[in-house]
């Protein structure tokens, strides 16, 4: 484990520019330690034991466990970056199941296919992570396939 300024400035300017300007300082506090990889790159972000984010290797974007996307869900307005899945969907996608596009009951028109995303129930509580794999267009006109690949749930 390593504690660095320059990593610090690098993956809170990474989440600013994946989920929104002051989202980085909220999910990174300064006391955050880096597991760096053999070519001393940043790949993953803990805090006090806790897994916060990955960062994947072929496209530098930012995973989020489940820790780190309740410190999202916190700093974003309250529709960005969610997905809203039905009341029926709630037990499969918690533990770690896609979550299908007729289930999707509501979603966040600006996400982009192949972002991470929260996936939230029709109350508001997040209940897992993970990355869109269809545009919010393609998931309100489909009643097949999968909408989002399921990362973490929180029963997992």
């Amino acid at each position: 484990m390593k504690r660095s300024k320059k990593h610090l400035l690098q993956v809170r300017t990474m989440a600013d520019y994946q989920f929104g300007k002051g989202c980085g300082i909220s999910l990174f506090p300064d006391d955050v330690t880096f597991q760096l990889s053999k070519t001393k790159r940043v790949r993953q972000i803990l805090h006090k034991d806790l897994r916060i984010a990955t960062v994947r290797a072929k496209d530098g974007i930012l995973t989020l466990s489940m820790y780190g996307a309740e410190l999202v869900k916190s700093c974003v307005p309250k529709d960005a970056l969610k997905v809203v899945v039905c009341g029926d969907a709630v037990p499969f996608v918690s533990i770690g199941k896609t979550a299908f596009a007729k289930h999707v009951v509501d979603i966040d028109k600006n996400l982009r296919a192949g972002e991470e995303v929260l996936v939230v129930d029709e109350s508001g509580s997040l209940i897992a992570t993970g990355q869109l794999l269809l545009s919010p267009c393609e998931i309100s006109v489909l009643d097949k396939g999968g909408a989002v690949d399921i990362r973490r749930g929180k029963d997992q």
